[in-house]
């Protein structure tokens, strides 16, 4: 199995010229390979959010190297760095962060809009996968017209629009009831099984943690 992420020996030190440096990640390592679904586990404030924007490219780390499908983007400038994200990463968060003036369908044709894809193609592909979470019925509602678990199935389709290769996901249903949160969850994992999507999930809830492929465990910081 290759591996479409790879963080080689990764550290974050934040307030390194203050009074009070902050280590956050020190020596770290992991790989999610192909099709394969990790669980990403840790308390608050072990660097779990620090560690998902190394590897999305949100953030660089002071030293380490991050690998995604091959390419080491450590040294990458930003221009590269925002092709890859575009081109290579799907982002889930806590929260859905929709557009609000934006119906569910405009807000994942949106970024592929800005990713080149022709409007038709665009809109078609939004239609597919609003199908595929059971929202087609919904395609043309708002967000604020929609529940908290249409808004998170809505914000799974922008995040695979554009074909990711890796999707990483911070706490993807940290914000809903434990009966909706079981219901999208599976949705997700649908998704990422049927396009044989990679992921990396962070989540607090074990029990959603122990379906998915691999758990790694970050420890409580010093």
């Amino acid at each position: 199995m290759s591996d479409v992420l790879v963080l080689d020996r990764v550290s974050k030190t934040y307030g390194k010229r203050g009074p009070a440096p902050v280590e956050v990640l020190r020596d770290l390592s992991l790989s999610v390979g192909r099709a394969e679904v990790v669980a990403l586990v840790a308390p608050s404030g072990a660097g779990k959010s620090t560690l998902l924007h190394i590897a999305g490219l949100l953030d660089s780390p002071d030293s380490g190297r991050v690998v995604l499908n091959g390419r080491d983007m450590t040294g990458q400038g930003d221009r590269a760095r925002t092709e890859a994200r575009r081109q290579d990463l799907g982002f889930v968060y806590q929260f859905h962060h929709l557009l609000p003036e934006f119906s569910a369908a405009e807000n994942i044709v949106l970024p592929q809009l800005a990713n080149g894809v022709p409007g038709a193609q665009a809109r078609a592909r939004a239609a597919d996968l609003l199908d595929r979470v059971g929202l087609a019925h919904r395609a043309e509602h708002r967000p604020a017209q929609l529940s908290g678990g249409e808004q998170q199935r809505v914000a799974f389709c922008r995040a695979l629009a554009n074909g990711p290769s890796l999707l990483l996901a911070d706490e993807p249903t940290g914000n809903l009831d434990p009966a909706t949160s079981d219901k999208v969850f599976d949705v997700l994992m649908a998704l990422v099984r049927d396009t044989g999507l990679s992921a990396l999930i962070a989540t607090h809830n074990m029990e959603l943690a122990g379906r998915m492929d691999r758990v790694i465990r970050l420890g409580a910081p010093e």
